[in-house]
């Protein structure tokens, strides 16, 4: 494991989008006593302010004092910015962020989706790490999230990566870093394409999803329509292996409802243009289909107009 030299400094962090990933994380950091600044919405900074942020997990249930702020200047001076907003707000973000960031400053997108990094680097004119999240957590409420499970990240190389990685292991992060993050950041598309949607039409968690008739074979669908289109983009997937990692969650996460589904119950836009619908643009643009994945992408659609989302 990477550490850091008892003389050297720990990196100050900045969390932009301090929803419940962008939480969980800057909260242990903030445990550890990781310098971190968390930029989010009002309420949730009001209360950060106020009462700490209190972070539930299966092992403790803290309330942890953090700095909290809601204008994108706060990330001036960090070492290492971590972008966790939603898929849509991308550029927005990068735009918010571009006039706060020093030069050495390393950017790390934590957001769902496979070209978020590319998006943001665009925006910012500088490089962008992708990095792969896997974390269960939830926002109770204002100032309050709640941690379901794992929480370890796969970051792409960059110059400051053992530095960071350190930081993050003195935080009960595990973190490794890997030239496979593209596939990765796919196989994750894929899960997300498989359940994220259906979850919020339905309204229902995955293992129920996987006890009805039909779903489990349109499940392979929807992953053999995402590993073709991978290919096309020079991502070479297995689908068997897909196809097992999707049974294995409908019964590993048989309760967990999707964040699509979350979102539409709050009346939130979804990332489902982000997700099936990503997978759609690709596929037209190599000239395939992916009929699945499209009626999934309208269906989402069709419930935001509904619900005003």
């Amino acid at each position: 494991m990477t550490t850091l030299a008892p003389t050297e400094p720990l990196p100050r962090f900045a969390v932009f989008g301090a929803g419940a990933v962008g939480s969980y994380y800057g909260a242990m950091l903030a445990r550890a006593g990781v310098p971190v600044v968390l930029i989010g919405r009002p309420a949730h900074v009001q209360a950060m302010r106020a009462h700490g942020l209190r972070l539930q997990t299966a092992d403790f249930d803290e309330r942890i004092a953090v700095h909290a702020d809601t204008d994108a200047a706060a990330v001036a001076g960090a070492d290492v910015v971590l972008v966790c907003v939603k898929s849509g707000d991308t550029e927005a973000a990068g735009a918010a962020l571009h006039p706060h960031l020093g030069p050495q400053t390393a950017v790390l997108s934590l957001q769902n989706g496979v070209d978020n990094a590319e998006r943001l680097a665009r925006v910012l004119g500088r490089p962008v790490v992708p990095v792969v999240v896997y974390v269960a957590a939830g926002l109770e409420g204002p100032g309050h999230v709640r941690h379901h499970g794992r929480g370890d990240l796969v970051l792409a190389p960059f110059p400051q990566a053992a530095r960071v990685q350190a930081a993050l292991a003195r935080a009960g992060v595990p973190t490794t870093v890997s030239d496979a993050v593209p596939q990765a950041l796919w196989t994750k598309l894929v899960v997300n394409c498989a359940f994220n949607a259906l979850s919020a039409i339905t309204a229902r968690p995955y293992g129920w999803l996987w006890a009805q008739a039909g779903v489990p074979e349109m499940l392979r669908q929807v992953v053999r329509e995402c590993v073709a289109v991978a290919a096309a983009d020079g991502i070479a997937l297995d689908a068997a292996a897909l196809d097992a990692d999707v049974e294995r969650i409908a019964h590993s996460m048989a309760t967990q409802m999707s964040s699509t589904a979350r979102d539409l119950l709050r009346g939130h836009p979804t990332e489902v243009d982000h997700l099936n619908g990503h997978v759609v643009a690709r596929a037209h643009a190599h000239g395939l289909q992916a009929p699945v994945n499209h009626a999934l992408q309208t269906l989402v659609h069709l419930l935001e107009q509904g619900r005003g989302a």
